[in-house]
């Protein structure tokens, strides 16, 4: 796995973090090789304020930064921002403004970049904000891998900012030149809305959160399947989302303190709205932006309700949620209970066997099982010390 990117006489280190054991995935990718390069091809005057959107790792940013540039990047992710901010140090380089996807664009931008996502409804809110935001004129490139651009994507620049065309491919990536002459006077309403009503549940969602139209399917099956018991008093929901199995475990566990959690600023402005729309005023709350369980005291937790995702941005990958199992093993009461949900063929059965040895399944079907581990109190130390480590 490469961790040094090389482009126009200039060494970047970069990695993924946090990181992994045995890690795989390199922390850019060839649409931001292709876009470092048309940049290259420019002269900016010193000091020009770039703005850029969605740098998964850093790349775009170290490479603005190494040129003299101002920076300021938007990012949803916390484990993105993270990456950034420690490849930037790596590099001995400083000086991005970070924002998150929530916060106002800043005035006076010369240049913008943007990576795409997978997720339409985040890049249109994203197009509407540069619409508004940016003075007429400016330049916007984006850049993807050339199967993730489709006619319908160069349509929604072409409605939100002004005339576009693309680059040829490169390395199976692309790249997306706009001009901006279209000025969006206000932005839309954030928020989606969705009504659950078996549940009597009315959902707000943020455009970057899973299944923001309606509630996904795990999420449905999981709310008839969380633990009801008087004595768990500290609950975690993992990877919250929206917050929908907060709400329910709250409603479940009136007099217990309810721990939302999830990497998306999106995602927990979204579960902070909705679990105080539905749950009482007495309801002691938390929603946490974090990776994972990071700094969480040992043995604190009587439940932990998780619907792990399987890829970390574009990348497929099962390492975040094998890192909130060993998480929750940690953070667990003994005789704590985590509940998993997940995709039949993601093989989490065996992988909470591994950590928990107690496992038993409380519900599946044809897509899903949702399984529950419990945490053995005399395991042997060496022995879970060994598993996390893997």
């Amino acid at each position: 796995m490469k961790t040094h990117l090389e482009i126009d006489h200039s060494t970047f280190e970069l990695r993924r973090y946090p990181i992994q054991k045995n890690e795989k995935l390199q922390a850019w990718d060839s649409s931001d090789e292709y876009l470092i390069e048309e940049l290259e091809k420019k002269e900016f005057p010193p000091k020009t304020h770039f703005l850029i959107m969605n740098d998964s790792f850093g790349a775009l940013c170290c490479w603005a930064i190494k040129k003299g540039h101002q920076v300021s990047a938007v990012n949803d992710s916390f484990l993105s921002q993270q990456s950034m901010m420690k490849n930037l140090e790596a590099n001995q380089l400083s000086g991005v403004h970070f924002l998150s996807s929530l916060d106002p664009l800043p005035t006076q931008i010369d240049f913008a970049v943007l990576k795409l996502t997978n997720n339409n409804r985040l890049l249109v809110w994203q197009l509407c904000q540069l619409s508004q935001h940016l003075n007429k004129d400016i330049k916007v490139i984006s850049a993807s891998k050339a199967k993730d651009i489709h006619t319908s994507t160069l349509k929604l620049f072409e409605k939100y900012l002004g005339p576009t065309h693309t680059s040829f491919a490169k390395k199976k990536a692309r790249l997306i030149f706009c001009e901006k002459t279209i000025q969006l006077e206000r932005l839309p309403a954030p928020t989606t809305v969705f009504d659950v009503p078996e549940y009597r549940l009315q959902l707000q969602n943020y455009p970057n959160v899973f299944s923001a139209e309606s509630l996904d399917i795990a999420a449905y099956l999981m709310l008839s399947h969380i633990p009801s018991n008087d004595n768990i008093k500290k609950i975690i929901d993992l990877g919250c989302g929206n917050g929908v199995l907060s709400i329910q475990a709250a409603r479940l566990h009136p007099h217990a303190t309810i721990t939302s959690v999830d990497e998306s600023h999106m995602a927990i402005a979204s579960a902070k709205i909705n679990m105080k729309n539905h749950t009482k005023e007495t309801t002691q709350s938390n929603c946490i932006l974090n990776n994972c369980l990071d700094g969480f005291d040992e043995n604190t937790a009587d439940l932990i309700l998780c619907n792990p995702p399987f890829h970390q941005l574009q990348a497929v990958s099962e390492h975040i949620a094998w890192q909130m199992f060993c998480d929750a093993k940690r953070v667990l009461e003994p005789q704590g209970r985590i509940v998993v949900i997940g995709n039949r063929h993601l093989g989490y059965h065996a992988k909470l066997k591994r950590l928990f040895n107690n496992t038993k399944t409380l519900a599946s079907n044809n897509k899903f099982v949702i399984i529950e581990a419990t945490k053995d109190p005399i395991m042997d130390e060496s022995v879970i010390q060994g598993l996390l480590s893997k």
